[in-house]
């Protein structure tokens, strides 16, 4: 009896070790390199998140396990660690990348194993089918450029600004957009009147916008994100161009300000709702949910004194959001876990109300973006 006792009271024990065995998550960013100062606050963020799972009991009494790597900003590297979660760290799920480019290096591994990834990345590729292949397994939390794209031409629309220059970024997030705004432009009645390009680490713009101003638009809109744009900002207006400029969804953080200086006053560009949180109204159902972000960002993990508060800043925490809730439901099989993420519906984010489908792995609308202007060097709602 006192054997059997024993044996049960050792079944019962291994029983619970093995409950409390952590659920390990793959987060891939740039922590270093050109794209370090987006990649490296967006992992304090999925570690900020992770933390208040855990502190909450984590996910059905397991914890979770935040596995990082840093991409160097070098898409070849997505690839690389994906295989390394998949084999050698056994991750659960992925989040991250930083860069469209990485996760499309990434995304056939992630594809070809199945394993449930949210990425945080601005453009389309990653969960479009076609020629950039299968997406079964990858979400995505930030909103398509499509939907940036929408907003930012409406907006321009709207103000009668119907002739339009572009100047793209060369790599994936510059032509990702460039096709969006080809396809959308026409449709709302815009005309390009220039189209221009350069690469993500070129240090100056001046010929591409010359061609630009001689071809007489009444507006520039830049599409790529790091440095390059506050570049473009600058070079505007060293050459005397008094055109409004707009950039991408990827651009609004102070990062680009303090980069671009006074040159950025009047700037526009599409923005998630963190942005503009002191001007949301009452009853906006994001209003709560950015408001506890910002609180647990600055005054409980004080994250802004190093990194403040950008349109990014809510992607690591939605990506995480939206897997751990799918968990709860699924638990960690592959394929569970990847049809609960597809049945998300009314998961209130930080960027917006996520209602995803088989065909929208994205699962935001309009309504989650809103338009943001720099004014004596700070982001608020533009008019």
């Amino acid at each position: 009896m006192r054997k059997l006792a024993f044996l049960f009271a050792t079944v019962l024990l291994a029983g619970t070790v093995m409950a409390a065995e952590p659920i390990k998550i793959g987060a891939f960013f740039d922590l270093t390199g050109t794209n370090a100062n987006i990649g490296t606050p967006t992992k304090l963020v999925a570690e900020m998140a992770v933390a208040e799972i855990n502190k909450a009991g984590g996910i059905n009494g397991r914890m979770i396990e935040l596995v990082t790597a840093d991409t160097m900003s070098d898409p070849n590297n997505g690839g690389t660690v994906a295989k390394k979660f998949i084999f050698q760290e056994k991750v659960a799920a992925i989040i991250g990348p930083t860069r469209t480019d990485v996760g499309m290096n990434a995304k056939a591994i992630i594809e070809e194993n199945g394993i449930p990834t949210v990425m945080t990345v601005g453009s389309d590729p990653v969960i479009t089918g076609g020629k950039f292949g299968p997406y079964t397994y990858i979400f995505k939390a930030p909103q398509r450029a499509t939907t940036a794209v929408r907003k930012m031409f409406t907006f321009l629309k709207d103000k009668g600004l119907t002739k339009v220059a572009l100047i793209t970024g060369s790599d994936a997030f510059g032509k990702d957009g460039l096709a969006s705004m080809e396809a959308i432009g026409p449709e709302l009645g815009l005309t390009f009147v220039a189209k221009e390009s350069f690469g993500p680490k070129d240090t100056d713009m001046t010929a591409q916008l010359t061609n630009i101003k001689n071809a007489g638009p009444q507006a520039i809109v830049c599409w790529t994100v790091g440095p390059a744009a506050s570049i473009v900002s600058k070079n505007r207006t060293q050459l005397g161009i008094n055109l409004p400029l707009f950039q991408s969804h990827g651009l609004p953080d102070p990062k680009y300000i303090e980069l671009a200086g006074k040159a950025s006053e009047g700037d526009r560009m599409p923005a998630t709702k963190l942005m503009a949180a002191s001007d949301l109204a009452d009853n906006d159902p994001q209003k709560a949910v950015i408001a506890n972000f910002v609180k647990l960002y600055k005054e409980v993990y004080h994250l802004d004194k190093d990194f403040p508060i950008n349109t990014h800043s809510g992607y690591a925490w939605d990506a995480i959001m939206l897997l751990t809730n799918a968990m709860k439901k699924a638990g960690t099989d592959s394929k569970a876990l990847r049809q609960a993420i597809e049945e998300t519906k009314g998961y209130v984010g930080v960027s917006g109300t996520y209602n995803m489908t088989a065909e929208d792995h994205n699962g935001l609308g309009l309504d989650s973006m809103v338009m943001v202007e720099v004014k004596d060097g700070k982001f608020g709602m533009a008019k």
